[in-house]
């Protein structure tokens, strides 16, 4: 059972929102604002949160910036909502720091299934380090550092990256990746693992050209 933290300004989303999360054996808190919403993390850290972009107080973009911002909330997996559909601002989200987005409106198996897949993924692996030249993925810490100097990333590419590493070298068709990182109930946009590639490799700087596109097939790391 996990504790998952909503914030939503829409009562009746929210509360639809609430009942699917405690329906599939969750513990589930609704937040009409983000003032609410902080104080509550203060108290307590929870384990997932879904966070609407349209707020009254504070955007659900400025609210992602900051947990991302504060050792204690950084690596808590967001999954963001918004009835906003551009490219744009799926893309935002997702450089924010935002592990996975839902755009209104959604079909509640749907939410379900996205936080199913995200929370099966929260417990980390029985490794202890992945390396390539200078870039350290240390398991234990689940702490990416290049050169020693620590790299903040998302919970989607912090296991992109993992699953890359482990495969060092060999190329891996997308449709096995979206599987391995998004599980095979995820319902997803054709180009989440794309953007995901593109802020990963903007993350690692030069070890980004060593991310590979395989035209027509997938990525490899190198």
């Amino acid at each position: 059972m996990a504790l998952i933290y909503i914030v939503e300004d829409d009562e009746s989303i929210r509360e639809i929102e609430e009942y699917a999360m405690k329906n599939s054996g969750h513990q589930a808190l609704g937040f009409s604002c983000g003032g609410d919403f902080f104080k509550k993390v203060s108290e307590v850290i929870p384990d997932l949160i879904i966070l609407d972009i349209m707020l009254p107080d504070i955007s659900g973009n400025d609210i992602l910036y900051k947990l991302r911002n504060n050792a204690t909330t950084k690596r808590i997996p967001v999954i963001m909502v918004t009835a906003k559909t551009t490219e744009l601002d799926l893309i935002k989200g997702l450089d924010g720091g935002a592990d996975d987005y839902l755009k209104k409106p959604f079909s509640v198996m749907e939410l379900i299934s996205r936080v199913k897949a995200l929370l099966r993924r929260s417990t980390p692996a029985e490794i202890d380090t992945l390396e390539l030249d200078g870039l350290l993925l240390d398991e234990k810490k689940r702490e990416l550092t290049i050169d020693g100097a620590q790299v903040v990333l998302t919970y989607k590419e912090y296991e992109l990256l993992k699953y890359l590493l482990e495969n060092k070298n060999i190329v891996l068709e997308r449709d096995k990746i979206m599987e391995h990182v998004w599980g095979t109930d995820y319902i997803g946009e054709s180009r989440t693992l794309d953007m995901h590639i593109k802020t990963l490799r903007q993350k690692i700087g030069d070890y980004g050209t060593r991310i590979r596109t395989v035209r027509n097939v997938g990525y490899v790391i190198e």
